[in-house]
């Protein structure tokens, strides 16, 4: 019904900056929230940012002051940009979304992008 395409990922070295991209496509009647959760080596996936429909947003305490969600609704695309980057960035990031698929029947899809590498190093 609905894909999540993320884009982005890479190498850095610590201090420099990323930009991770989600475009959503498929059935979607309008986008409730999209967010990036990460999951490092042996460590649970944990929130990173989030950004819901009205525009309010949502940050790891970790990433606060570093980080910036922002979304494109006209694109359906959420960005994550990342600056000063730290080794303990390193993780998968997932992309995150829920979307409404049909308002008649309230009907919502929940689901995940396929994970986009970060790795930070010198």
């Amino acid at each position: 019904q609905v894909h999540l395409a993320e884009s982005g990922g890479g190498l850095v070295q610590p201090g420099g900056s990323l930009r991770l991209s989600c475009a959503a496509s498929g059935r979607i009647f309008s986008i409730n929230d999209m967010g990036y959760y990460r999951q490092a080596p042996g460590k649970q996936r944990e929130l990173v940012a989030q950004i819901v429909n009205g525009g309010s947003t949502n940050y790891a305490d970790s990433v606060k002051g570093r980080f910036t969600i922002t979304r494109d609704n006209a694109k359906n695309t959420v960005y994550l940009q990342m600056n000063s980057l730290k080794p303990e960035d390193t993780a998968v990031y997932y992309c995150n979304a829920e979307v409404l698929t049909d308002p008649r029947y309230g009907e919502t899809w929940h689901g995940w992008g396929q994970g986009t590498q970060v790795t930070v190093s010198s």
